[in-house]
Formats: structure tokens, C-alpha cells, sequence
């Protein structure tokens, strides 16, 4: 992999290209902005409940911030990458990393919360919760459980959302054109944070290990973008395992910038955490800028102090705008190393003097903001919604046909079109039909439906 090799204005699912004003990456950017899945973000929990009085972030609003960070780092980085001289040789990488970079990160940010369920963080474990309850030594689950691939298991204990992503990006539906939102590789690169399939992943070992990049039915989708973007194969891994693609580095550093300081703005304005927490954490972020008048910054949050929410929006702007420089500088710094698949820290978590305060940060968000009560109260009843609409539809799609009673065919007649299943699928190609169509839900249609199920109302 190289600098000049390493992206592509080609589409998955698309042999040839059409003329537009736009360029191909702008066009990503479009497709994902007016599409069914990310318009149902604006219904997912991000972190808090949803409340009526008071704005808190929610998955569209946070994807929408990560896309402007993101566009910020891609837009310095490339215009440093620009400058290279192997990448000053060939016409079209220059123009690319001057011009295109930006887009193509402002688009990955926007589809990498694609692929998580609704209920927040707890809704990927609440999906997996119903298989992870089988996997016992009784009888009847070990005939169960016998009905899937070692691997096919594996996807389904562990369901994973930016696997996820990657599979609603790319996945031909019933009555749709093939090859899903049809994205330039370049994007559809830049999400897979952990490209290893599942039976790879590492909780604690190197960082493309932590999770996994996608499911085994999307096998061929994944090996497609990675030879599309001459990605680097893990020698060392006995499965299939891939160093990730450069870009990815500075999409997660824009999610990471975003949930490190917009959690700890949303926690202020409900009540959770303090003025002066959440402004002295700020603070020190802020004061490892070089060349900032911290003085100045403190007077003018002072200033603003009459209106508490506008004073923490202002230091909220000015942290991000440190965090930004600090990764763009981690990133040049070690380019090398992130190009040929070596690096192994996320950019955020090799800023030496921010170690402390991002750690301070960290604490109080667990210890907080993660553990509120209704934050606690929202993931127990999203365990409860959605893995119970698991195995629901599960069981229902895996009754043999004339074995099926009556609620059974009414529980799949409620599929949409776009997720009913031929009858003689695989088991764990009609499973992933109910997990597309479980996991795409928002908070509020699972709840009504998982209501309406269970006879609550009517």
C-alpha cells in the first residue's frame, strides 16, 4: 500500500461511472444524507433518553458533528499528504489529498453509527442477548446452536454494529439494485475500523483486533474493498485479518474528539455534571495549545457565564479545536507507521499531554454520565425490547414451514419486503434478514412494536 495506491473513485456495485458537477466522493456524502437508515438516526439513542424539554444528542446529531470534525482532520491532513513528494509525482493523488480527502472522511463519519441498534450502547449486547442464552448444554440448544458455522455463531453472540454498517451499506435487498448505497471504495474503507471477521477479534489485543469489520455473509463485499484499496493482509493472523486502511485513523479520531467532549456538554445541560466540572475539564484541554491566552479563554467563559449552556458551548468549541490540531499532528508524525498497518493507538490516545486530562474525563463519564439512572434504566429496557423481538421473529423465521402456528406466519408477514427471506435460505442467511430488520429499528418503533407484541397495547 502506498499513498497513491491506497484510494479509489470506483463504486462498489457500479461498473461505470456518470458525469456530475460533483466529484465522486461529494456524491457519498449526498447518498448517505438521503437515505432511509441515517434519516432513522435522528430516533436513536446516543447516550441519554430522548427528553421533550431538555436537547440532548442523538445518533443523527452526533454523526453530523463527527462529519464536520471529520472534514476538519481531512482537509489539514490532506493538504499535508498533498505536499509529499511521491504523491506530488502523480497528478491525480495530489488533486485527490488537496481536494477529495475531506469528503471522503466527512461521509465515513457520517455512516459509521449506521449499523447500531437502537437503545444506545447496550443495543448491539441486547441483539446478541437471545443466542448468547442458547449457547448452554441442554439438548435442544445444542441442536439449535448446531444450525450455524462455528463462524456464524460467533457473528450472532457478538453482534457487532460497524460490521453492521458496512452490511447496510453494501447489501442488495429484496427489489433493490445491488451493491446497496453504491459508495467509492475509498469510503466504504475508511468505516472498517476492525477489518478482521469476527472469529479474529481480540478484546484485548491490537487495536484493528478490538472488534470485528464484518459479518460472514458479507465475506466477498469485505475482500472486494480491501483488494480495491490494496490493503495490507495480517501475516501473522491464522484468519482473515487485515492492518487497517489508513483513513480509518482519522474517522475514529473525529468520534472520538466528538463523544470525549459532547457527552460531557449534554450531562451539564441535564443536570448531571456541574458548570464547573465540565469547564475545568474543558480547560485543560484548552491549555495545551501552544500559544493560547488562557487568560483570555477564561475571561470570555466568564463573560458568558450569565448563560451557563452558551459559556460550556464555547470552551466545547474551543477543546474540539485543540483535539483537531493534536491529531493532525499525531498523524503526520507517524504516517509512516500508519500506512504500513504498524500503528497501533487510536491518534487521540498518542497525545502525550493530554493523556491526563482525556483520562480525568474518561473517569467521570463512567463513573457519572455512563452509570446515570436513566441512562442505566434505558439499556435495561432495550436488553428486555430487543432481545425479546429477537426471539420473536428468530423463531418464527427458524420453525420449519409447515411446522409454523398461526402467530408464527403473522410475526413474519409483519417483515417489510425488503427483509423477507427465501424459505430455503440457510438458517443464518433468514437470521440476518430479522437482525437487518431488528437492528434499522428506532428506539420508539421497537418499543410500540415490542409493546404490541407482548399485548400492552393494541
Amino acid at each position: 500500500m502506498t499513498w497513491n495506491n491506497c484510494f479509489s473513485s470506483k463504486r462498489y456495485g457500479i461498473s461505470s461511472a456518470s458525469v456530475d458537477t460533483r466529484s465522486e466522493f461529494e456524491r457519498d456524502w449526498d447518498r448517505i444524507i438521503f437515505s432511509s437508515p441515517f434519516r432513522r438516526l435522528q430516533n436513536k439513542t446516543q447516550v441519554f433518553p430522548l427528553p421533550e424539554e431538555i436537547f440532548v444528542h442523538n445518533r443523527l446529531t452526533h454523526s453530523l458533528e463527527v462529519a464536520s470534525v471529520g472534514r476538519s482532520l481531512g482537509g489539514l491532513i490532506g493538504e499535508r499528504l498533498s505536499g509529499l513528494p511521491e504523491v506530488k509525482e502523480q497528478e491525480a493523488s495530489e488533486i485527490f489529498y488537496k481536494n477529495d480527502l475531506k469528503y471522503v472522511i466527512a461521509a465515513a463519519c457520517l455512516a459509521h453509527d449506521l449499523g447500531n441498534p437502537a437503545f444506545g450502547h447496550s443495543g448491539e449486547e441486547a441483539i446478541s442477548k437471545y443466542f448468547k442464552k442458547r449457547d448452554t448444554a441442554k439438548e435442544e440448544d445444542q441442536a439449535f446452536k448446531s444450525l450455524f458455522s462455528t463462524a456464524e455463531w460467533k457473528d450472532l453472540t457478538s453482534f457487532e454494529g460497524n460490521a453492521n454498517a458496512l452490511r447496510i451499506l453494501t447489501m442488495k435487498q429484496n427489489g433493490r439494485s445491488r451493491g446497496g448505497f453504491r459508495l467509492t471504495y475509498s469510503t466504504l474503507g475508511s468505516i472498517i475500523k476492525y477489518p478482521c471477521e469476527s472469529l479474529a477479534s481480540v478484546k484485548k489485543g491490537a487495536i484493528h483486533l478490538k472488534k470485528y469489520g464484518y459479518f460472514k455473509i458479507d465475506e466477498a463485499v469485505f475482500h472486494e474493498v480491501t483488494q480495491a484499496l490494496n490493503m495490507i493482509p495480517d501475516e501473522k493472523a491464522p484468519l482473515v485479518v487485515y492492518k487497517r486502511h489508513p483513513f480509518v485513523f482519522i474517522v475514529e479520531a473525529a468520534d472520538d474528539i466528538c463523544y470525549n467532549i459532547i457527552d460531557f456538554e449534554d450531562a451539564h445541560r441535564l443536570g448531571i455534571l456541574s458548570y464547573e466540572e465540565v469547564c475545568s475539564s474543558f480547560l485543560s484541554i484548552i491549555e495545551q495549545q501552544p500559544g493560547e491566552d488562557i487568560s483570555r479563554v477564561k475571561a470570555i467563559a466568564d463573560q458568558l457565564r450569565d448563560d451557563a449552556n452558551e459559556s460550556i458551548a464555547y470552551l466545547r468549541a474551543k477543546a474540539i479545536g485543540v483535539l483537531i490540531h493534536k491529531c493532525t499532528e499525531v498523524f503526520w508524525e507517524h504516517r509512516t507507521a500508519i500506512l504500513s498497518g504498524d500503528f497501533d493507538k487510536s491518534l487521540i490516545n498518542a497525545i502525550p499531554e493530554l493523556e491526563a486530562p482525556l483520562k480525568t474525563i474518561a473517569e467521570i463519564s463512567v463513573q457519572k454520565i455512563y452509570n446515570a439512572r436513566k441512562v442505566v434504566e434505558l439499556e435495561i429496557a432495550g436488553f428486555r425490547i430487543m432481545s425479546g423481538l429477537v426471539e420473536d421473529f428468530v423463531t418464527a423465521a427458524l420453525t420449519p414451514r409447515n411446522e409454523r402456528e398461526k402467530e408464527h406466519n403473522k410475526l413474519l408477514e409483519l417483515l417489510p419486503q425488503q427483509f423477507v427471506f427465501d424459505e430455503d435460505e440457510r438458517p443464518y442467511v433468514k437470521v440476518m434478514h430479522i437482525l437487518d430488520f431488528i437492528s434499522g429499528m428506532t428506539d420508539v418503533y421497537a418499543l410500540k412494536l415490542y409493546r404490541k407484541l407482548r399485548g400492552i397495547e393494541i
